[in-house]
């Protein structure tokens, strides 16, 4: 009460009211000395008291009893990709439904979102670690949900992917705490309370540098600290372009790791020429000084996949292990890169279409053939050789690529070389943790000219948990094949 309020009141020295410090009973319960106080203004004979000074009272009064707002924690608000994230809100009422919402705008100004409808407990608090989520983009205890079950917002366009290409920057996440439980029209509401989050590929300390050596081009991501480190050539799907997140996360775990660009069709006259130029991109790696030279690995996925394979059992390199993701060993002799999927193409009567008519290519690959001359011979690998395959991939057979391999790899006693991550509900394109599942997206397809929509196959949540789990698995694979000293003679 300020001093103006407390002139006004002594002006009526009849009038009687309890203290403000105390606290009186009524219906069972107590009831704060302001509102004691009020009551006791009205009920006093107080006709000639001011209305001014009473009206200013009631205003102070109620806003003394203004409950604190909701707080929303994010924690860490700056972290690597593969690092989880602490979601709470406190000081809500008991028993409130609320929706946690996270939202993001992509590099192509695309806007992606993901949200969990949830219950306040009894202290007034949501904690996505402790915590189910009722509804949403995703259900029950998921600490990450927030982010692996993000999607388009209503009304983008269709067929995307989320793709970090400037990885010198951060993702930035916005996370927001809504009134309610709500699934459409955030735009249209406020926030009770909102945190900026950044994820980051490239950690602190990593180093960018751009190549373009020897007719290699690419980015060569190295570790901070003085090394040297193991090395990892690492490379992309038949999508094109040079894609940089995954080495820099690699290096962000320790080792040297080059995202290498493809050479453009009809860039190399021949298949020798164009293996060449990846043995060439290999060998700078291991000639790098800042490299481990008997520690180099191949990482790859889809076409990267094949090469990888390829390189590892034809080639006169010699990897200290290979890491393929929905990978095949179709690889006909003296066949080129740029054309390698041009047999199965020649079975394009075999394409089907799902209900919303995005192309399913797995089955111009089957049956598999059983002539050597139609496929990597991987009975010649001499290095750990970890494949990660989806289930539901519907781009490629990857279950029945891992089967022939297993095979052809048991018939020369080299199975000890081979381990096999294989997962349910999971579609071709794994990566790393806490990325969006992209289950059809579009496709430039070359032979056509034409973009297409491709069905890549999975389940949100089944690949979601693939994506987390072979990560960590993958990373103890490099640990042991790149930084132990020994060979291995068994599986991990």
């Amino acid at each position: 009460m300020n001093r103006l309020l407390l002139a006004r009141l002594r002006k009526y020295p009849n009038l009687h009211f309890a203290p403000l410090s105390q606290n009186t009973s009524g219906s069972g319960g107590s009831v704060n000395s302001a509102t004691s106080l009020t009551s006791s203004l009205r009920e006093t004979p107080a006709s000639r008291f001011d209305d001014h000074c009473l009206n200013k009272f009631r205003r102070l009064s109620a806003m003394s009893q203004v409950t604190p707002p909701p707080i929303l924690t994010v924690a860490p608000t700056r972290a690597l990709l593969d690092e989880k994230l602490g979601v709470q809100v406190d000081n809500l009422p008991p028993g409130a439904p609320v929706t946690l919402r996270c939202l993001h705008q992509s590099e192509d100004k695309d806007y992606w979102e993901a949200y969990g409808h949830y219950i306040s407990d009894a202290t007034g608090a949501v904690s996505v670690a402790d915590d189910v989520s009722l509804g949403g983009t995703y259900r029950g205890k998921e600490v990450m949900g927030l982010l692996w079950s993000m999607r388009p917002v209503p009304g983008s366009r269709t067929g995307l992917r989320l793709r970090k290409r400037n990885v010198c920057t951060p993702m930035l996440f916005t996370i927001s705490v809504y009134d309610g439980h709500v699934s459409h029209d955030f735009s249209s509401r406020r926030p009770l309370a909102e945190v900026l989050t950044e994820r980051w590929y490239k950690a602190p300390g990593v180093r960018r540098v751009e190549v373009n050596d020897r007719g290699i081009r690419g980015t060569l991501f190295i570790p901070s600290g003085p090394g040297p480190f193991p090395g990892l050539l690492d490379m992309w799907g038949g999508g094109g372009g040079l894609l940089e997140y995954r080495s820099a996360l690699l290096a962000s775990h320790g080792y040297v790791s080059l995202a290498l660009e493809y050479f453009a069709p009809g860039e190399l006259a021949t298949a020798d020429l164009e293996f060449k130029y990846f043995e060439t991109a290999f060998d700078l790696i291991k000639q790098h000084p800042a490299v481990i030279a008997n520690k180099v690995g191949i990482f790859g996925l889809s076409l990267g996949a094949a090469v990888a394979i390829h390189m590892a059992s034809e080639r006169p390199i010699k990897p200290a292990c290979c890491i393929c993701i929905s990978g095949s060993h179709l690889f006909p002799r003296d066949q080129l890169v740029t054309s390698i999927h041009q047999p199965q193409l020649g079975n394009t009567r075999k394409i089907r279409m799902d209900g919303e008519q995005n192309l399913i290519w797995r089955d111009m690959s089957l049956p598999i053939s059983s002539d050597l001359s139609r496929k990597t011979d991987v009975r010649r690998i001499n290095c750990p050789l970890l494949l990660v395959i989806g289930q539901d991939d519907q781009n490629t057979p990857a279950v029945e690529y891992a089967d022939d391999i297993e095979q052809m790899m048991l018939s020369v006693g080299k199975e000890h070389l081979l381990t096999r991550l294989e997962y349910p509900d999971t579609g071709h394109l794994i990566e790393p943790p806490y990325s969006p599942h992209f289950r059809a997206t579009n496709f430039m397809w070359d032979r056509k000219k034409a973009k297409v929509t491709l069905l890549w196959g999975g389940q949100t949540k089944a690949h979601s948990d693939a994506q987390e789990d072979s990560w960590k698995k993958i990373l103890a694979f490099l640990q042991r094949h790149l930084y132990s000293p020994q060979v291995p003679t068994a599986r991990m």
